[in-house]
């Protein structure tokens, strides 16, 4: 069976389903569209122009004609999975779409945050969300993110650390992490939060910045944290921190991580209360005030959760299911 996979994967995750899919055998190809860049100072003046005078995106139409001349290379496919749809104008999409039998795509997004119109939706034999309204709105199929990380149980760790957190900067977040930080300061918990964006953003945080305690790590990053560097991070760490982005609805992959190497998670998305791994020992949903954090949240130790319900979140299990795949 030959499968393609087509995503920016900004952030490196897509990059775990075709591996997934090749240890059980299958001719499976990634098409990852931000490893076509400009390829110096000369074009990156060139494409601004175009952008500017033109109306034209050199850049993206180089990166569209990436993926069709890929697809050319590895011939007609059995299924592609097409990742962040909402990139690529319709022509593409139906050249994406002449070039296999079965056309899947899964929205990181909710269509209210990344709008994806109609047509293109259409081209899809089946879409994947992991956004309740949208599910509940457009008819599409329930799919949460997965435990991409090997299983470590909490044994093998020794966190030094209370709590960890690293984010993209945004408005929402920045304003919880402060009144959170304040909070957990006060109780004299030893924490860390990265946040990871432009220079000018850090002033956002200027009156939490005075008279930080040794025990807590503000860190401004410029360049995003690698996924090799970060399971290091969390395993250093007795708890995650999980905070919705601005129109989020579904479950991030934070929850999939936590899981997988057994730390317990403090978030603010109630949603999380419907799955069947939630357990209120392990994972706290913080209220309006912020008044349920209590030190007995991280004194208390993690229960696992139960192999049936962990396995129905694994990466196998979930390439499994996305692609109909009877093989084991």
């Amino acid at each position: 069976m030959r499968i393609s996979v087509i995503s920016y994967d900004f952030w490196d995750y897509d990059q775990y389903i075709v591996e997934a899919l090749r240890r059980k055998g299958i001719d499976a190809h990634h098409i990852k569209i931000t490893s076509v860049t400009h390829s110096g100072f000369e074009e990156r003046v060139i494409n601004a122009i175009s952008k500017t005078f033109l109306n034209r995106n050199l850049k993206k139409e180089k990166r569209k004609q990436y993926v069709l001349d890929s697809l050319e290379k590895l011939g007609h496919q059995d299924q592609i999975l097409v990742l962040n749809p909402d990139t690529f104008d319709l022509p593409t999409l139906q050249k994406i779409r002449e070039n296999t039998d079965v056309m899947i795509t899964y929205l990181y997004d909710n269509i209210n945050r990344v709008p994806v119109e109609c047509d293109k939706l259409s081209l899809f034999d089946t879409i994947f969300s992991f956004d309740d309204s949208d599910i509940d709105q457009y008819g599409f199929k329930k799919l949460t993110n997965y435990i991409y990380l090997p299983y470590k149980p909490k044994e093998q760790q020794h966190p030094e650390m209370d709590l960890f957190y690293i984010t993209s900067y945004d408005n929402r977040r920045v304003a919880l992490i402060k009144r959170l930080a304040r909070k957990l300061m006060k109780m004299g918990m030893k924490f860390q939060i990265m946040i990871i964006g432009k220079k000018s953003w850090k002033h956002q945080l200027k009156n939490l910045l005075v008279q930080i305690p040794e025990n807590v790590f503000l860190i401004f990053s410029l360049k995003k944290v690698s996924h090799e560097q970060l399971p290091q991070y969390y395993m250093n760490s007795k708890i995650l921190l999980d905070l919705m982005r601005e129109g989020q609805y579904g479950l991030s992959f934070r929850i999939f991580e936590a899981m997988a190497l057994e730390k317990k998670v403090i978030t603010d998305n109630e949603s999380i209360k419907k799955y069947d791994f939630y357990n209120p020992n392990n994972i706290l949903v913080l209220n309006e005030d912020l008044s349920n954090i209590h030190a007995s949240f991280f004194e208390t130790a993690y229960e696992k959760v139960p192999e049936e319900i962990y396995r129905t979140y694994t990466l196998d299990y979930w390439v499994t299911h996305v692609f109909k795949l009877n093989i084991k």
